[in-house]
């Protein structure tokens, strides 16, 4: 460690939100700003090739490979929960897609003792993190913010056909799912950037490590906060197998995601008393709302083997030898198949006529999805993820040890509330409707797991034993005001009960987005950064 062990800002954790703050917070270079990432500096192939995410997920790189304990909804068995440990976080790991939700989910916190979280308060970070090729710069999308979104360069004929199987059933292509109400379907706009991934670390970050009020620590086990009473005064990290501190001398800012975040609170003796007092950790603030309130988009599978190698990816001679072919064109022009993000395309819309935004998100996958890609098929096929939207159930993140090395007790309790499943099979039914059409009957080939959509019954049974997690994991130290009991910071992200602490990411979502939560990650770090700025 160099001379300069205090900083005005220590951040723990270099992911989608981590990454915009310690950006903007040393664009002022009158801060000094330490950001700590367990993770490493990677930026290989697996990383910068969009492609690379799904051969990343079989050998588990740059990976927290998490493990729920085992669910009752899902027939006892443990849901993957694996979450990016590389600068970058989670945008360094996953399928690039960039969706904001629907306007009303932020008039939802807003309403919920929230003030300045409302829609039209949020927009402006949303535009303000963009450079949005697909659109022109207006009220809603924005020109020249570091995060890179694009539509997918090389797309698969499947996804067109996928769009006119939709809007042969009934639901329309909409021009722009960010802009206003998102129902209908349409091509996935991706974090892409001259036909490599955009991770949260290549737009904020690596455009920025040579500020010399700028200094990035990898590798760094982070054990505990380091306090003076309540005030968080730095942080104490493994790094090898020295112990190092870093002080701060403005604020601690926990950047670490829903697990992350929750854990090193629970670890510093931040949290519920009873539980901390067992694992023998003394008690600094008893908040009962930390690692509560896990929320998280439950997700059913519907794969098709397909004919056609070219239109899908699959293990074949063939696949196999247009894969190689790929793999040199990405190298050569940065085009062709690497670029894929897999996740295409996809659609928006309601299970229930009488609601009044939708609750299903589909999204069309160009390959057999089985078990997080754990699970391989020779042959070719496409997937449907049929994703539950404002789930019911919630959930919790606790420590099973004292020890910062150890697993985590992850519980989402998936369909603990009775209606999503009964939500999801509808949804299901009708997504398999949607690709019952003439357009995608030459790409169409028999179920890898049969189902009968008229049939809930078989339905319900296929998700019980296949269903999981699409990855978004939300809520644990949510935002509310303190007459809230569970709420953990307020609507400036400051902890509840402690000084210089703040919470900045996703895990201050009070209600979970009707999409995925990479874009609102980004949004909640560049707002974070500012209410830290004006010291509000």
């Amino acid at each position: 460690m160099s001379s300069a062990q205090l900083f005005d800002y220590v951040i723990v954790g270099g992911g989608a939100a981590g990454c915009v703050l310690a950006n903007r917070l040393s664009e002022d270079p009158g801060n000094s700003v330490c950001l700590v990432e367990e993770g490493g500096r990677h930026d290989g192939v697996l990383v910068r090739a969009p492609m690379g995410f799904a051969l990343g997920a079989q050998l588990k790189a740059n990976l927290h490979p998490y493990q729920s304990v085992p669910q009752p909804g899902l027939n006892g068995r443990r849901s993957y929960q694996p979450r990016g440990k590389v600068l970058g976080g989670s945008t360094a790991v996953n399928a690039m897609m960039y969706v904001r939700g629907h306007p009303g989910d932020y008039d939802d916190w807003a309403a919920l003792g929230n003030a300045g979280w409302d829609y039209a308060s949020v927009l402006p970070y949303f535009r303000k993190s963009e450079n949005n090729e697909c659109f022109a710069a207006d009220e809603v999308h924005g020109k020249g913010g570091p995060l890179n979104v694009r539509y997918l360069s090389d797309p698969s004929p499947l996804n067109e056909a996928f769009l006119q199987s939709c809007e042969a059933a009934g639901l329309p292509r909409t021009p722009d799912y960010n802009l206003g109400q998102p129902e209908g379907c349409w091509p996935t706009q991706v974090m892409q950037i001259d036909g490599e991934r955009c991770s949260a670390a290549r737009a904020y970050l690596q455009p920025v490590l040579a500020r010399p009020n700028l200094h990035v620590i990898t590798g760094a086990r982070v054990q505990g906060l380091a306090l003076q009473g309540r005030r968080a005064t730095g942080v104490r990290f493994l790094q090898g197998s020295h112990e190092r501190t870093v002080s701060a001398r403005c604020e601690v800012l926990l950047a670490g995601g829903a697990f992350g975040s929750p854990q090193l609170l629970m670890l510093s003796g931040i949290g519920r008393g009873a539980d901390l007092r067992a694992l023998g950790i003394p008690v600094v603030h008893d908040l009962q709302g930390v690692g509560q309130n896990l929320q998280d988009h439950i997700t059913a599978n519907i794969s098709w083997r397909s004919p056609d190698p070219q239109a899908t990816f699959g293990l074949s001679a063939r696949g196999g030898l247009a894969m190689l072919r790929g793999i040199l064109q990405w190298r050569r022009d940065k085009r062709g198949p690497i670029t894929s993000n897999v996740a295409e395309s996809g659609a928006f819309f309601r299970s229930r006529p009488d609601l009044e935004r939708p609750d299903i998100e589909l999204e069309m996958l160009r390959t057999i999805v089985d078990d997080h890609v754990r699970k391989q098929h020779l042959g070719h096929g496409f997937t449907l993820h049929v994703v539950l939207l404002r789930p019911k159930s919630r959930g919790e993140v606790r420590l099973a040890s004292r020890d910062p090395g150890a697993s985590l007790q992850i519980d989402p309790r998936y369909f603990s509330a009775p209606e999503d499943l009964q939500d999801l099979v509808r949804g299901t039914q009708r997504a398999m409707e949607l690709c019952e059409g003439e357009a995608l009957r030459a790409l169409r080939g028999p179920l890898l797991y049969p189902m009968d959509r008229h049939d809930p019954a078989s339905i319900e049974r296929e998700i019980r034993r296949s269903a999981d997690t699409e990855y978004h994991p939300v809520g644990t130290c949510r935002m509310g005001p303190a007459a809230d009991a569970s709420a953990v910071v307020d609507a400036q992200l400051r902890v509840h009960g402690m000084e210089g602490l703040r919470v900045i990411d996703a895990s201050i979502m009070p209600k979970l987005i009707g999409g995925n939560t990479t874009a609102p990650t980004v949004m909640i770090g560049e707002k974070g950064a500012d209410l830290v700025r004006s010291g509000a």
